[in-house]
C-alpha cells in the first residue's frame, strides 16, 4: 500500500461540521445564499455583504442566463457521438494551482490539470486526445507561495514590466523568474503533454544571457521529484543552465527559421530536457505572432 504525500487528513471536527452543514441544508433549502452569506460573515467578521441587494441583482442575472443553460453532460455526449468534429477544451489557471497536484495550500478549488476535462465537463477519459501544455518562456506566480526560480531583483522587474504581468482577477503584479523546467516536467508527469505551446518568447529579447532552472537540490543533494511539502519546497536550491541571449527583437518572426539561432537553441533546449516537442512559439500578442513549427 502507498499513501500519497498529497493526501489530506480529515479531522474529527471536519466530520462534525459536515454533519451540521448537512442538517442546515435540509432545514434551509431554498435559502442557500443567505445561509452561505451568514457562514462567511461569521468566519470573516470584517466582511460586509448586502444580502438583499445581491439577491436582487442575482435575480436579474438569472433571467438573462436562464435561456443559455443546458445539460452539459448530455450536450458533450451529443458532440462526442454525433458527426465528427474537432473539440477544443481550454483549462483555466495552471497545473500548479490544481487542488490536488498544485502547491497546496496556495491553490484554487478545482482541477486545473487535464483531469479537469473529465471532472469539469463529464467527458469520459477515453475521449481525451492530444494534450497541449501552454508554458511561458519564463515563470510567473501571483500572490504568496513558494517560487524557487523567482528573481526578486532587476531581472524579475524587467520580466514583469516587459511581459505586463498582472493577475487577471486581482490586478496584482505577478512575481517573475527564470523558466523552471523542474516545475514544467512535473506538470508533464501529471498531464502527459503531446506537445508544448511556448509563449512570450519575445519578452526575453533584451537579455544578454538567460538562465533555466534544471535541477532542485535539498541539503546539497539533487532530487528527482517536485516536493508536495511546502516546507521542503521552501528549502530547495535551484541548479541553473545559462544560455546565451539573442538581444534582438523576435516580434516580426513568422517562422521558426526567422528566429535568431540563440532563440532556436533556447526552444530546442526545452524540448530536449522535457522530451516533449514544441509545436507553437509565441512572439507577441497578436494571432499572427504565433509561429507553428509542425
Amino acid at each position: 500500500m502507498v499513501i500519497s504525500d498529497r493526501a489530506h487528513i480529515v479531522f474529527d471536527f471536519h466530520q462534525a461540521v459536515d454533519g451540521i452543514q448537512e442538517q442546515q441544508r435540509r432545514q434551509q433549502d431554498g435559502k442557500k445564499f443567505k445561509v452561505l452569506a451568514q457562514q462567511y460573515k461569521a468566519t470573516y467578521p470584517a466582511l460586509t455583504i448586502d444580502t438583499e441587494a445581491e439577491l436582487q441583482q442575482l435575480k436579474v442575472y438569472a433571467e438573462r442566463i436562464r435561456p443559455l443553460v443546458k445539460d452539459g453532460v448530455y450536450f458533450m455526449h451529443q458532440a462526442l457521438h454525433g458527426p465528427p468534429k474537432k473539440i477544443l477544451v481550454e483549462g483555466a489557471n495552471a497545473a500548479l494551482l490544481d487542488i490536488d497536484f498544485g502547491t497546496y495550500p496556495f491553490v484554487t478549488s478545482s482541477n486545473c490539470t487535464v483531469g479537469g476535462v473529465c471532472t469539469g465537463l463529464g467527458v469520459p477519459p477515453c475521449h481525451i486526445g492530444q494534450v497541449y501544455g501552454v508554458v511561458k518562456a519564463y515563470t510567473t506566480r501571483v500572490g504568496v507561495g513558494t517560487f524557487p526560480t523567482e528573481q526578486d531583483n532587476e531581472i524579475g522587474e524587467l520580466l514583469q514590466s516587459r511581459g505586463q504581468e498582472f493577475g487577471v482577477t486581482t490586478g496584482r503584479k505577478r512575481r517573475c523568474g527564470w523558466l523552471d523546467l523542474m516545475l514544467v516536467r512535473y506538470a508533464h508527469m501529471v498531464n502527459g503533454f503531446s506537445a508544448l505551446v511556448l509563449t512570450k518568447l519575445d519578452i526575453l529579447d533584451t537579455f544578454p544571457e538567460i538562465k533555466v532552472g534544471v535541477e532542485y537540490r535539498l541539503e546539497g543533494k539533487p532530487i528527482a521529484y517536485f516536493p508536495a511539502n511546502q516546507e521542503l519546497l521552501n528549502k530547495v536550491s535551484v541548479g541553473y543552465e545559462t544560455l546565451p541571449g539573442w538581444q534582438c527583437s523576435t516580434e516580426q518572426a513568422r517562422s521558426f527559421a526567422d528566429l535568431p539561432p540563440q532563440a532556436q537553441s533556447y526552444v530546442h533546449f526545452i524540448e530536449h530536457y522535457l522530451g516533449v516537442p514544441v509545436k507553437w512559439v509565441g512572439v507577441g500578442k497578436f494571432r499572427e505572432s504565433i509561429i507553428k513549427i509542425f
